[in-house]
């Protein structure tokens, strides 16, 4: 066995098997499961119970966490005129139109994060999406990335904004901060993702809307939660 499988293995022996835990609980615990060498990343990961197929039962909105998620964001804004300096000021990494653009397209360059944009920079990044798309990067009014507001925009990316959305198998899986940063910070950042994920329930969603939780560090076991408490 190689020493990150036992090291799996001595976190997995934290958790009871069977057991579902209430979120303070479950986040002290992978706190304590998270033994890499590195600052593990948690996650959560929300089983829905609706279809993604249908247009009128999609989830997807974008919320800033209390506490950041422990990373530095880097922020590319595509604007024009004085919308470029704004964006500059209130700290995006880079700003501009179509050189960036020409960049991701022929360099494969993807030095940033977050896309943000004006909506008249649409057309400019509209023919980016084959690119853009597959690397959840496509700017979205949903998410708070298409605005003319861009300063405020940059200043929510670099704060710790983050999106949620269901995938293709009616899953959202979600960055909620470092295992430093202990129960206390990852408890508001998990109350405040969870608040706005059941605000966001479409008025198609039948029956129980989150079927399952689970929250996991980088390298260790997954935790499950009682989704009666969300």
């Amino acid at each position: 066995m190689s020493f990150k499988g036992k090291r799996y293995q001595d976190s997995a022996k934290l958790i009871e098997k069977g057991k579902v835990y209430d979120p303070e609980e479950a986040l002290t615990l992978v706190c304590e499961t998270a033994k890499a060498k590195f600052d593990e990343t948690i996650e959560i990961h929300l089983r829905m119970g609706v279809d993604s197929r249908q247009a009128d039962q999609q989830i997807r909105g974008a919320v800033v966490l209390p506490n950041g998620i422990g990373k530095s964001v880097r922020v590319l804004v595509f604007a024009r005129g004085d919308a470029i300096q704004q964006a500059l000021d209130a700290g995006a990494d880079y700003a501009g139109g179509q050189e960036y653009a020409d960049r991701i397209q022929n360099e494969n360059w993807f030095d940033f994060d977050v896309i943000i944009a004006t909506p008249d920079m649409m057309g400019v990044i509209g023919r980016l999406g084959r690119i853009l798309g597959p690397r959840g990067l496509m700017p979205n009014p949903k998410a708070g990335t298409v605005t003319p507001d861009v300063a405020k925009a940059v200043e929510e990316a670099k704060a710790g904004k983050i999106e949620y959305r269901l995938d293709k198998s009616n899953i959202i899986h979600c960055v909620i901060g470092k295992a430093s940063f202990g129960q206390e910070k990852l408890q508001g950042n998990f109350d405040t993702l969870i608040g706005a994920i059941n605000r966001a329930k479409p008025a198609a969603a039948k029956g129980q809307y989150i079927r399952s939780c689970v929250v996991a560090s980088t390298m260790g076991p997954g935790i499950k939660i009682n989704t009666a408490r969300l």
